[in-house]
């Protein structure tokens, strides 16, 4: 959740941290702060806040002058957001900086309370630091202290550590959260995410599980847990800055549901040869379709949300059993799963810790895992017997878009090479549809200009509303559970989505003159049904307004405001309609002035539970 950078070069150690910093501000901006070696000692400058909190303070009191240090943004866990809570945390000789929970900080603090230690903060990271101050007394070796440490630690963490003793160094490990180490000329660096360092180089290594990673300005070494040196290979990011920048948008989502159309195009493009899918190349071949039993989609958030999209279209088209879980869930309810059943794991970041451990929990009862990541190299793409990357690029945002996009674009590649493969399409049926799906980021580019200003409108009469409700049938509602998250995470008005048949049972009750709801009805076989339930809610004073197809006749009587979208193969209209969701979201939350980026409590990479 929380992002940590560290440098060891020839620039201004500070001016590197917080640019490096304010490209992982996505991962929690609770807090921040920086520890620089000046003058062979460590000096330390955090602040309750954002990144910009953090600089502000600095103007005001000066700040640390140095060549080598550690950064952090902070998501709170452990202890409220304040400028003692805030990292970096220290003992005598030993400054860190942590992403994680530490699953046993309590007895490890009351073992160091014990020793003599006495503790500042609230947090699990003060008893890391702290444990590891108390074996570096005795050891006076860092790396041997830090296997040391580590050994002794429950849960998940990414370390950025600076010793006094050794400056112009900085150590980092990693179990469970992301690190990266990036190489430059003259430079190295460490960062939960290639973002943070872009600016800077694309070369980086990807440090495992217990490795040790030790910067200078000779360069960097990795050790295992056993202190054996270990040669990485190196990689190289394939975007450029301008991919992380707002390149003239006011806000990064807006930018990124531009850049909707040439995500799909890169993630669809290259998976279609001869007019057909192919997914050879991520080790999905019509023999291991053909095997598969049942199918169990597995994810969080809006990930769980493309999910469901895929299983109405995989069970629609390729006649396969398909279940959606959230994984917090799947993980704790022992699954009825096994041989011959396929798990599919959706995670933008590939470090969602509740999908990673229901992705293992599949692997241990013996099924087959297959995982959809936007995050090269991430854990869950590792891991995983079969790998689909998306191509969204940087999603800065934390309401997530473009992601979510081609999330949807995968689900429909898998779900017709499926049918295919099962029988259930033939190959003229097959080219017709993957030639429709390959068309999508033409026709997103047209519902983006047709939708926008329509969407602005609507958001002026939602953003005063206290709640507000979703309702669809079939992909439709499934569009509807996207639509409303996205609009709460943002605009902070509560919202949900209901399926439009089950009104009647209950929550029809909450319908005021004072509630908008938010209709979606483009399936043509559901359409009249939904017309219906849209009437129920308009006759007891509801607004409405209706997302419907441009060939749709609507009455007054029917919906206050229409929002059309171009007529298309109706099995692929989610790609379309999601997009003057996301606008109504992003606008509305614009009109309340929020922080459309950086939303209240939310943090865009969820790596705890």
């Amino acid at each position: 959740m929380c992002g940590i950078v560290g440098y060891v070069g020839y620039r201004d150690c500070s001016d590197v941290l917080v640019s490096a910093l304010t490209k992982l501000e996505y991962r929690g901006y609770d807090s921040a702060g920086i520890a620089v070696f000046e003058d062979n000692k460590i000096s330390v400058a955090k602040s309750k806040g954002k990144l910009k909190d953090l600089v502000e303070k600095m103007a005001a009191e000066g700040k640390p002058q140095g060549h080598a240090g550690i950064g952090h943004t902070r998501w709170a866990t452990h202890g409220e957001p304040s400028d003692i809570n805030s990292h970096p945390h220290s003992g005598a000789k030993v400054t860190l900086v942590h992403n994680g929970i530490i699953e046993n900080y309590k007895e490890l603090k009351d073992f160091l309370v014990k020793q003599g230690r006495e503790f500042l903060s609230d947090t699990d990271t003060e008893v890391v630091a702290q444990l590891l101050d108390y074996y570096y007394a005795n050891i006076k070796e860092p790396i041997k202290a830090i296997i040391e440490t580590t050994q002794e630690l429950r849960g998940s963490f990414a370390l950025g550590i600076v010793f006094e003793d050794y400056p112009e160094r900085v150590y980092a490990v990693r179990r469970e959260s992301p690190l990266i180490v990036g190489v430059g000329e003259k430079e190295n660096f460490i960062a939960s995410d290639v973002p943070a360092i872009i600016k800077y180089t694309k070369n980086y290594y990807l440090i495992e599980h217990d490795e040790i990673a030790v910067l200078s300005h000779e360069g960097v070494e990795v050790f295992d847990a056993h202190y054996q040196p270990v040669t990485k290979e190196l990689k190289t990011a394939d975007w450029d800055v301008d991919a992380v920048g707002k390149c003239g948008y006011p806000h990064y989502m807006i930018k990124e549901i531009n850049e909707q159309p040439n995500a799909v195009k890169q993630t669809v493009a290259p998976r279609i040869k001869d007019g057909m899918p192919c997914l050879e190349e991520c080790s999905i071949t019509p023999e291991k379709l053909r095997t598969i039993r049942n199918i169990y989609i597995v994810a969080c958030g809006t990930a769980m949300h493309a999910g469901m999209v895929g299983k109405y279209v995989i069970e629609d088209i390729a006649r396969t059993a398909v279940t959606v879980d959230i994984a917090s869930e799947f993980r704790y309810r022992n699954p009825i799963i096994g041989e011959g059943d396929l798990i599919i794991i959706i995670s933008q970041s590939g470090e969602t810790a509740d999908s990673l451990a229901a992705m293992r929990l599949a692997k241990e009862k013996g099924a087959t895992t297959l995982a959809i990541v936007n995050a090269m190299g991430s854990t869950i793409a590792r891991e995983a017997d079969m790998l689909i990357y998306t191509h969204a690029g940087p999603e800065i945002s934390v309401a997530s878009t473009k992601a979510y996009m081609v999330q949807l674009s995968v689900m429909y590649l898998f779900a017709f090479e499926l049918a295919y493969a099962k029988g259930k399409f033939d190959e003229e049926k097959l080219r017709y549809y993957t030639s429709k799906l390959e068309s999508m980021p033409e026709m997103i580019e047209k519902v983006i200009a047709q939708t926008t200003e329509i969407s602005q409108k609507i958001s002026t009469k939602l953003m005063t509303a206290d709640s507000l409700l979703y309702i669809g049938r079939g992909l439709d509602y499934a569009l509807s559970m996207e639509g409303s998250l996205k609009l709460k995470e943002i605009s902070y008005i509560h919202s949900e989505s209901y399926a439009a048949g089950e009104l009647k049972h209950g929550t029809i009750s909450l319908i005021t003159s004072e509630m908008p709801v938010i209709a979606v009805a483009t399936q043509s076989a559901l359409y009249e049904k939904t017309v219906s339930n849209i009437k129920e809610v308009k006759a007891r004073g509801a607004k409405v307004i209706m997302i419907c197809k441009e060939n749709c006749e609507v009455s007054k009587d029917i919906a206050d405001y229409v929002l059309k979208i171009p007529c298309y193969e109706e099995i692929l209209l989610p790609m379309l309609v999601c997009v003057p969701l996301q606008l109504i979201a992003y606008y509305t939350s614009v009109q309340r002035g929020n922080d459309v980026d950086q939303p209240r409590n939310l943090a865009k990479s969820v790596t705890v539970e």
